[in-house]
């Protein structure tokens, strides 16, 4: 065994090791914990930057996109951000031991059904280095320990991060080794096999990456993966709420997950078309657009470029959108199912039975009525933050905050009571539902 792979094993056994003592922990000890997270982050603010300004340095030299530096740079708003976050993580209720079922199985003997933590959770995610203080607080006040493997492209960043975290939430109380930090690509590969001691690994980043830590582990996965988010615009529809709607989810953030990539639009609803397509380019977004799209688009003096089919499945994270259209709101559902990611989409309209249709039959985490895709997020649902957002359907679905970080467990007491006094008649089960 390499000294990497000897290292690795003894950062999972010691995460397997102080998962049961956090799981056990007092919730105020675990709310110490994050707000002194906090406090220290905002302490250390100066290291951190620095430490970021080398991945930001780093990767400007290697020539990596725009959109990727814009999620690697950790600057005052990013730190707002999280210790925001921490604090809320802080305020809100205990998710262990939360009682999800009561029932009175016979008299004296009552089974209750309570939230507990899933255990060791290994997350690999991109490089965004205010994702490893979400991903550690969400695992902190869960009671779960973590394995943290970010990109490469912020390895400083994180390194700063993860001493903060670990250094700040073991002096508050919690055990040793309930946080590791991977940094290596071979690492990965190794904590693949570690089925021993870790019950969960969350991927985030392309369909090919997820579906290869899929098949390449014993350990149950939790994929997030692409965002091929979309905005359909009716028939019937505001068209300045539409241009408003289609502007904010393509444009408030481009390089995220929850970012509008298509645009959808209804045969008949060429004057909103046009007013999106005007909102859009002011903002300086390259629009690729079907045959039809194009000609309305063109014929009011906005710019365009000819789609292809390689755009319906593309997730640009950046000042693009490919936009098409569709005669139906059927045609749009049959669009978005077929190409999108499961993610969220959203409908603008004024038609209750378009929406009512479009709520039922689009297959996808979040589904939104004249709203903006940039709402998929955990913190803005209210989490507190999120380990990411689940485009599966087994266990968490979307934003994945505390609720996706736990799993549950069966107490029952009883009285000296025996299946045999069941078996042979001498008592019945009243099946009682307490809660």
């Amino acid at each position: 065994m390499s000294d990497m792979e000897m290292k690795l094993v003894a950062a999972a056994r010691a995460a397997r090791e102080a998962s049961y003592a956090l799981a056990a922990s007092d919730a105020d000890v675990r709310n110490a914990a994050l707000l002194a997270v906090a406090d220290m982050l905002e302490a250390r603010r100066e290291e951190i930057f620095a430490a970021n300004a080398k991945d930001i340095d780093a990767a400007k030299a290697e020539g990596v996109s725009a959109p990727t530096l814009k999620r690697l740079r950790f600057d005052e708003g990013k730190l707002r951000d999280v210790c925001a976050g921490l604090r809320a993580l802080a305020a809100m209720d205990d998710p262990i031991g939360r009682v999800q079922l009561k029932t009175e199985l016979a008299d004296g003997l009552t089974l209750t059904r309570v939230a507990c933590p899933i255990g060791v959770v290994g997350v690999i995610f991109e490089s965004r280095p205010d994702a490893l203080v979400q991903i550690g607080g969400l695992c902190l006040k869960s009671g779960n320990a973590v394995l943290l493997k970010g990109g490469r492209e912020a390895l400083h960043s994180n390194a700063a991060l993860f001493a903060v975290l670990r250094e700040a939430s073991e002096a508050a109380g919690l055990p040793a080794g309930w946080a590791g930090l991977m940094t290596t690509r071979e690492e990965v590969g190794e904590m693949l096999k570690l089925d021993r001691y870790i019950d969960l690994i969350i991927p985030r980043g392309s369909n090919a990456f997820v579906r290869y830590i899929m098949e390449n582990s014993s350990i149950p996965v939790l994929g997030h993966s692409d965002g091929i988010c979309h905005v359909y615009i009716d028939r019937d529809c505001d068209e300045l709420m539409a241009a408003k709607v289609v502007v904010d989810a393509k444009t408030q953030y481009p390089a995220v997950c929850n970012a509008c990539e298509t645009l959808l639009v209804h045969a008949q609803a060429k004057d909103a078309l046009v007013e999106a397509g005007r909102a859009l380019a002011a903002k300086g977004v390259t629009i690729r657009a079907d045959e039809r799209a194009k000609a309305v688009l063109a014929g009011a003096g906005v710019a365009c470029e000819g789609a292809s089919d390689a755009d319906w499945e593309t997730e640009y994270l950046d000042y693009i959108i490919s936009v098409r259209t569709v005669d139906s709101v059927e045609e749009a559902i049959a669009h978005i199912n077929r190409f999108g990611s499961h993610h969220t989409d959203s409908i603008v309209s004024d038609d209750e039975k378009a929406v009512k249709k479009f709520f039922a039959l689009v297959d996808s985490a979040g589904v939104y009525h004249n709203c903006s895709t940039r709402f998929a997020d955990g913190f803005r649902y209210g989490f507190g933050a999120e380990v990411g957002v689940a485009t599966g359907k087994i266990h968490a679905r979307g934003p994945m905050g505390l609720e996706g970080l736990c799993s549950y467990k069966y107490l029952l007491e009883g009285h000296g009571d025996i299946v045999a006094d069941f078996a042979e008649g001498r008592r019945t089960f009243t099946h009682k539902k307490l809660l």
